[in-house]
């Protein structure tokens, strides 16, 4: 057994030890990158991020940045490669080489299927929203519209000021309102609309962005202690003057009613407004079967495959591309500046009832269903236990994703080639 033939076998630590003497700065970020998935699964584990979609992300980013070969199967980046996803494959200009490299690549790469036929054109995040839409009670947004939509806004603060930032990077308008859209903090709309703008950034764009909705959910609660003090965080809801039961039938007229207005008016982005309140819609049907399947092997199934699809594709030559390099700071940016906003739409309503309302349930308005509205009760929680703002804070959350629906189809029926 030559040294020669050990290389070749474990090709992951030769690839690694080349790195070193030829390209120092990737080999670092190599183990980096390793190290932050194994972060990511002790995280999820631990609780302080999501588990559904951190867990499955970090394992898969760990796993694809160590398992580094001496080659691509179809010789598309003329490097290293990995058996796991061919994001460019059937990306030239020429159909019929297209068809050839995915047939190809589907023979090899085992997550390529999933890759072609449900990520790279938008169907896992329409299955997402389904599952969520399932789960939402619109309820909370029609006991008080004016309110939750006002927060929900505000709160995509972070979206309307990326936009022109990530102009001045260099960035076309097409891509500076994909990456904006992660101020949003919805998950399936940043997939949705990079793919309609931006395509050849989708894959950066979208790692990026839940890699950063994971942080935010153990990032939120710093800054909302940071902007709000304690005598504020106690703040206890006023109860309703007149409390009346929404019916089933009521939401579901929403739904139906919201579904066709909102695509009446922003085609483009139709299939994931029908996709989420087609969830809400099979919600308040009382059909048991669908419910079931939506909330239960849909959404579940569509989770575990986005999070081990982010993580695959977060290999160190995407990231460490120079182009993606300002996504890092425009990303962390759009949901730091959108945070601010709900929040500061908070003080506005906390003005305007004379001190009745509690500030921390503006974070609720950045749309990353249910985790903000959690958020900001848990935060509430540990300064006063008695202070219930979660129905006030899902109402934000909703609308939330409302608005940035809004917003997505605004920029793909204006920028769209």
């Amino acid at each position: 057994m030559t040294w020669d033939a050990l290389a070749n076998i474990f090709q992951g630590v030769t690839t690694l030890i080349q790195s070193f003497s030829q390209d120092p700065k990737m080999a670092i970020a190599r183990i980096g990158l390793i190290g932050l998935g194994l972060l990511l699964v002790y995280m999820g584990k631990k609780g302080y991020l999501e588990a559904l979609l951190m867990i499955p992300m970090g394992l898969g980013m760990a796993t694809v940045n160590a398992a580094l070969m001496f080659f691509d199967p179809l010789k598309l980046h003329g490097g290293t490669g990995t058996l796991f996803v061919e994001a460019q494959a059937g990306a030239t200009a020429d159909a019929v080489k297209n068809a050839a490299e995915v047939m190809t690549v589907l023979q090899i790469d085992w997550l390529q299927p999933i890759y072609t036929f449900t990520f790279s054109n938008g169907l896992i995040a329409c299955l997402v929203f389904m599952g969520i839409g399932a789960l939402l009670d619109v309820g909370y947004v029609m006991a008080r519209p004016f309110q939750s939509m006002f927060i929900a806004v505000l709160a995509e603060l972070g979206t309307i000021i990326t936009f022109p930032i990530a102009q001045l990077f260099g960035y076309t308008p097409q891509q500076a309102a994909a990456i904006a859209i992660v101020g949003g903090a919805d998950g399936p709309m940043v997939l949705f609309t990079s793919l309609r703008l931006a395509p050849e950034l989708f894959v950066p764009i979208a790692v990026i962005a839940y890699l950063y909705l994971g942080f935010a959910y153990g990032g939120y609660p710093y800054l909302i202690r940071l902007l709000v003090p304690k005598k504020l965080l106690a703040i206890k809801p006023s109860p309703a003057k007149k409390k009346r039961n929404i019916t089933s039938g009521e939401k579901m007229l929403f739904a139906v009613v919201a579904c066709v207005f909102l695509s009446f008016l922003l085609p483009v982005a139709a299939p994931l407004i029908f996709s989420l309140f087609f969830g809400v819609v099979i919600r308040e049907s009382g059909i048991k079967e669908f419910i079931e399947l939506l909330q239960g092997p849909i959404l579940y199934a569509s989770t575990m495959f986005l999070g081990l699809m982010l993580g695959v594709l977060c290999d160190v030559n995407t990231i460490m591309d120079p182009k993606v390099l300002p996504l890092l700071l425009l990303g962390v940016l759009s949901l730091l500046i959108s945070g601010i906003g709900g929040i500061l739409a908070g003080y506005i309503l906390y003005f305007i009832t004379r001190g009745k309302f509690n500030p921390a349930i503006g974070i609720a308005g950045v749309s990353c269903v249910p985790t903000t509205a959690k958020v900001a009760q848990k935060v509430v929680t540990k300064v006063n236990k008695s202070a219930i703002i979660l129905p006030e804070a899902l109402g934000a959350n909703v609308s939330g994703v409302i608005t940035t629906a809004i917003i997505a189809g605004i920029f793909c029926s204006l920028l769209a080639k």
